[in-house]
Parts: C-alpha cells; structure tokens; sequence
C-alpha cells in the first residue's frame, strides 16, 4: 500500500508529492492528460517551432515560491530568464508606467507626485520580503509567524480594497498600474484584500523579478517531476479517475482538482455546493512575425505589458465581467512576450505573444476582434505581424485543464471572503470530510499561480496525518 496518492500532476499536485517524497513516504501520481503540467505546460498551438505557454507564462510567483527555492529544480533543467523590465503598462501619449525590478525606476514612472508615496508604501517590506512572503503563503498552517510584526503590517496595507490604496496616489498612472496588477486575479478592485494582491505582485518584481521559464513553463513542471521520481515517487499519465476506486490503496489520497470534481471523485457530496466560481479569460496565442510594435518604448523590453489604459477603464472591466454578466470593449489586456529574452520559443526573427482579456464564466462569444482592436491602439501594425492565432474562449480553456470550470483561470472566484478562504471557511482548508482525502489545488491557500505553495501545505497536513496514524 503507498502512503499517498496525488490526483492531477499540475504544479501543486507534483509538488505535494516531491514534499512527501522527501520525507521518506512512498507517493505516486495519476495525471489524466498525456504529460504533465497543469497550469504550467508549453505547446506548439499555431505553427510548427512556436512554442506556447497555454495559461502561465511569467512566473513572479514561482521565482520567488519559499517551496521551490528549497528543491534543486536548476539540476533538473530550469532557468529562469529576466526581461529587462518585469513589466510595462504603456498609455496613448506613447509613455509608459513601469514595474521594475528597482523600486527607485518604478516610482520615478510614476511621475514625481506620486513617487514618493510609491517607495514609502513598499520600501518597509522589501528587505523582509522572504520572510513575510513565507509567513504569509503558509497560512494557516504556520501557527507562529517567523516575523508576525511585519506580516501585520502588510496586513493592514492589504486587507482594504484596492480602491482604498489607488487613493493614495495623485495621479493616474500608478493607479492603473496598480489597478492592472489586481486584475491578474480577476477581482473587482473594491474587494476585499485586493491592496494585498497588488502589493504582493509589486514586491515580487523587486525581489526577484517576473521571469519566464527558458523553453516554457513546461520546464517547471517537467523539473518538478524529474525531481519527484529520483526521490522514488512515480508519475502516471493518460490515467483518468473518475472514483476512488480507480486509484491504487493508499493511506492518503490527494487532491490537484477543482472542488467540484474531488467532492464527485470522493463522494463528498454537496461539501462545496457554496464554492463559487469567477470570471474567465479569453486567450490567444500568437505566432507573430517579429516582436510586437509597440509605441512606449519600455513595452518593447518588458515580459509582461498591461493594456488598459486607465484605471477606471481597468475597473469599469472588472466590473462588466464579475458584476454585469458580460464582456467588456473595450477589454482590459494582459499580455505576455517570452521571446524578449527566450529564442528559443520561435524560429529565428519570429515571436511567440499571448494576450488575454476577461470575459464571464462560461461565455461562448468571441473576443479576438475586441482584443486585437486594443492591441492596434498601443502598437499599431500588430495585425500586419501575425502569422497563425490560436483562440481559447472559456470551453477551450476548461478542455485544456479541468481544474479551469467555465474557464476560470483561477479554480474559484477570487472576491470577497473566498479570495482568502478558500474552498471554504475552515481552520484546516486542506482537510476534507473523508479523513484520508485532501485538496491541494489553487482552490486552497494561498491561492493561483504557479509556486507550489498550496501544495506544500496541503503535504504538511497529509505527513502529520500519516505520522499520527
């Protein structure tokens, strides 16, 4: 009998594994989809030699994750390459907003009435950011806070709305720069805690960055799984479960899923009939003909570009898709250019770009003319460089990963309450109510992205299980 099972080989799923792995339990992987990956796959969706990131592809989260800084993912084939610039947010006189990796060159972007305010508000956490990053990823279950001061303090700066926070500035462009950071999460910028979603987006680039993964994010699930099966694990692809009973026996079984399909795999029943989903996205992929022409010139060097262009049109989006049941035109963007420091995504002279706006849960229109008509404003000529597109509405998304219900990039909606207790109000978010049944997906804390961390502490409450026992 093994010790634990994992259901879905996604980053926290593969990561859950690794951490019991290293502990000394014997663990193996069930992944329905022919490789692993999850969130975190490359593809050749468009033309042969362009290699796509399907859903993730800048990773703030994942270069600075306290989980994987511990494993030896370097020996097993990551790299992570930094753009000149983590991030730009261009606007129509041709000028940019920056995220920078220096918090003296972002607040400068700003302009000089709000500069000040930016290094006042993110200056005191900077130097501390490992340890409260890690404090903050392991709620709940870090009873005593390496640094409980400073976690407090960033708590009182992120738990208002963001609304709140964008008052503090003067003028426009760090409020959409701001605004736009929230918005990676799909919540209405008058939510809960959405100043902390922002404020842990910008910390990160100025620790270390928002880099892509050399060759795609692939690369950090097929590290993670390299590493999974030379600490003894095994990984299983092309294994659908549709039951329990479809999985070996095992003393745990857990979960990488969304909390509709482990309430029906483990006959949980209604134990989340209240987990709500959100908004989707609508991606495409492209393969371009050369970088993107954009007019702001810090655009052209930055991974990562938000396409407002101000942060009432940012919040007027939000709200269309969470609150409006429809999708916004013009779109709010964001978008991503691995080829401004990886070659190797595209034949040589080529590019690889994705860009996505928000659209509800569920929706069947389509947004690349509303997405494309956005671009054409901030680079014209766009259109004239693309080679082959690749559309992904919310039924295309939830086919690529079950995990993505209506399309929602993020398994659950990340407002009110359920942006910080997730999937439901519990001490012990990862427990379920079969004893031996855990969830670690991004439906638990600390949340989406790709770091691991919700892996890693669903593993901590699977090994004191097991230890107990």
């Amino acid at each position: 009998m093994l010790d634990a099972v994992v259901v879905g080989a996604g980053p926290n799923g593969l990561t859950a594994a690794v951490e019991l792995a290293r502990r000394g339990f014997s663990v193996a992987v069930f992944e329905a989809k022919g490789t692993v990956g999850g969130g975190a796959r490359t593809e050749e969706l468009t033309l042969p030699g362009f290699r796509h990131d399907p859903c993730s592809a800048a990773h703030p989260l994942g270069i600075n994750s306290p989980v994987f800084r511990t494993m030896p993912l370097d020996r097993y084939g990551l790299e992570w390459l930094q753009p000149e610039l983590p991030m730009a947010h261009p606007f129509p006189d041709g000028s940019a907003a920056v995220l920078s990796r220096s918090v003296a060159e972002t607040a400068a972007s700003f302009g000089p009435r709000d500069a000040g305010t930016y290094r006042r508000l993110v200056e005191p956490f900077v130097s501390k950011w490992d340890t409260v990053l890690r404090d903050f990823m392991s709620l709940p279950t870090t009873a005593l806070p390496r640094d409980p001061v400073t976690l407090a303090r960033l708590g009182l700066v992120g738990l208002p709305p963001a609304t709140w926070l964008m008052r503090r500035f003067r003028d426009d462009r760090a409020r959409a720069l701001f605004a736009g950071l929230v918005a990676h999460v799909i919540a209405p910028l008058g939510g809960l805690a959405t100043s902390g979603v922002g404020m842990v987006f910008a910390l990160a680039a100025h620790a270390r960055g928002w880099p892509v993964a050399r060759g795609g994010s692939q690369s950090i699930s097929d590290a993670l799984a390299a590493y999974l099966k030379d600490l003894g694990g095994a990984v299983h692809t092309d294994y659908e479960v549709k039951r329990l009973d479809d999985l070996p026996p095992a003393r745990a079984y857990v979960f990488d899923t969304s909390p509709t399909a482990l309430a029906r795999i483990a006959g949980l029943g209604r134990s989340y009939g209240n987990y709500r989903y959100g908004a989707s996205a609508f991606k495409i992929d492209y393969a371009l003909d050369g970088p993107v022409p954009w007019t702001a010139k810090e655009a052209r060097t930055a991974g990562t570009v938000q396409v407002g262009p101000g942060s009432a049109d940012i919040g007027a989006a939000l709200r269309a898709v969470s609150r409006e049941n429809r999708a916004p035109d013009p779109p709010f963007l964001i978008t991503v250019q691995p080829g401004v420091v990886d070659a190797s995504r595209a034949p040589a002279g080529k590019q690889v770009f994705w860009a996505y706006g928000h659209v509800p849960n569920g929706w069947s229109g389509d947004l690349t003319d509303a997405i494309e008509r956005q671009l054409e404003r901030f680079a014209p000529g766009f259109r004239d460089r693309v080679l082959a597109r690749a559309t992904a509405g919310p039924a295309e998304l939830a086919a690529r990963n079950a995990n993505y219900v209506g399309g929602d990039i993020a398994c659950g909606a990340a407002s009110g309450l359920q942006l910080l207790l997730r999937p439901k109000l519990s001490l012990f978010p990862y427990n379920t109510a079969h004893p031996a049944v855990f969830i670690c997906s991004s439906a638990t804390p600390p949340g989406p992205g790709v770091h691991g961390m919700s892996g890693h502490n669903a593993a901590k409450a699977v090994w004191r299980r097991l230890r107990s026992a």
